[in-house]
């Protein structure tokens, strides 16, 4: 058996991984070692590890990063906790594999400690572009430590070959959080209610909002603007969930806290809805808002309409379901009343689903049984271009 470890710090990313999780879990070329980093181990953003203790899964080991503040020293730092946890475990360990997903600050710390130890790495949610936040780079970054490659569409798939990745071990599986949506039975509308303790509206909001961490000091008046308009909608619900553990996420927290608590008849928050209460929740809302990647992602397998504030998701691919706007108030009053629009929602009834089938688990575990790596050493992988400017790959 070939010891996989699967790494993950984040509700959002725990959510997508679950699936994989559960076929290494039970696939008997595989021993599981499943770590948890980062804000599943941190009680303010609700301590969700027990989430995945719940689930049933055995936690192998918790590494701490201890995390204190959201200042970019106090990341810094967290990352280099990280690192030194993830070396120790890995010594211990020993794992044939290290499996992340995504671009987060533990998520960089686990890749170079797995890199460092000459454990190959597959890396899942590589080649994309969010030019808003540093995630780009850390992204690109685990990209050139890793073996493997599971990304989420054809363009992120060549962006990762023109990093340097030999195409034969970079792979479009689509994108994995897809996998949950086709296989989790969902909560109907009065479970669903009473899984949050609050009844719906005529129009109802599912609202995430992270700080756009490479601009400077932005996020509590992009915030402010996004509450403005907020504030305007007659017969509402409004379900924030916070915001992870960014730089300049604690003020977004604060004023969501605040809002709720003034506005307590329409208004409602969570440090984490969990998997299925949230995509339970994309059933029956009629707008997801803000600038997370999961109105990207998710929202568009339900076909509703999102939302998306600012440049924090810019480069990303967009399906026709998303609008864009500035974070003011006065962009987004009109990009909600867009959302809400009939038309609008009708033409996005019938979209092309761009990010796969809900196949990635099963052709990530393909992958792994049949050519499972024994060696991180790879070579650069050349482009060559026409005159045309085409690429070839060689």
């Amino acid at each position: 058996m070939k010891k996989v470890a699967v790494i993950t710090g984040t509700r959002a990313e725990y959510g997508l991984l679950k699936p994989l999780i559960r076929a290494l879990d039970e696939d008997k070329d595989f021993h599981l070692l499943l770590l948890v980093t980062g804000t599943h181990l941190m009680e303010e953003y609700g301590n969700t590890f027990k989430e995945i203790e719940d689930d049933g899964f055995e936690i192998k080991a918790k590494i701490e990063d201890d995390l204190n503040g959201d200042s970019a020293i106090a990341i810094s730092q967290s990352i280099a906790n990280a690192l030194k946890g993830f070396a120790k475990t890995f010594g211990e360990l020993k794992p044939d594999m290290v499996i992340v997903l995504g671009d987060r600050t533990e998520i960089l710390a686990a890749s170079i400690a797995a890199s460092l130890a000459l454990i190959p790495i597959a890396h899942i949610h590589g080649g994309e572009t969010t030019e808003g936040a540093y995630d780009e780079f850390i992204r690109h970054s685990i990209t050139k430590m890793s073996h493997y490659h599971f990304a989420a569409a054809e363009q992120y798939r060549e962006r990762i070959i023109q990093l340097g990745e030999d195409p034969a071990r970079v792979f479009n599986v689509g994108a994995i959080g897809i996998d949950s949506i086709n296989n989790l039975k969902l909560l109907s509308r009065e479970e669903f209610e009473k899984a949050i303790d609050f009844k719906l509206n005529k129009i109802n909001l599912l609202i995430t909002f992270h700080p756009v961490t490479l601009e400077k000091n932005t996020a509590q008046a992009q915030f402010e603007e996004l509450l403005k308009a907020l504030d305007k909608l007659k017969n509402v619900v409004l379900i924030f969930t916070k915001p992870n553990a960014d730089k300049g996420g604690k003020i977004i927290i604060k004023l969501i806290d605040d809002y709720v608590l003034k506005n307590r008849s329409k208004a409602i928050s969570f440090t984490s809805l969990g998997q299925l209460r949230y995509l339970s929740a994309l059933q029956f809302v009629d707008i997801v808002v803000g600038n997370s990647s999961s109105g990207i992602y998710e929202a568009p397998i339900f076909n509703k309409p999102t939302v998306n504030i600012g440049e924090r998701q810019k480069g990303r691919l967009m399906q026709e379901s998303i609008i864009t706007c500035k974070p003011l108030a006065k962009e987004i009053d009109t990009a909600i009343a867009n959302a809400l629009d009939p038309k609008f929602k009708s033409s996005i009834r019938n979209q092309k689903n761009i990010f796969g089938n809900g196949t990635a688990t099963h052709q990530i575990l393909t992958v792994l049984k049949n050519n499972f790596p024994n060696s991180t050493k790879k070579t650069f992988y050349d482009l060559t271009f026409e005159r045309n400017g085409k690429i070839n790959y060689q």
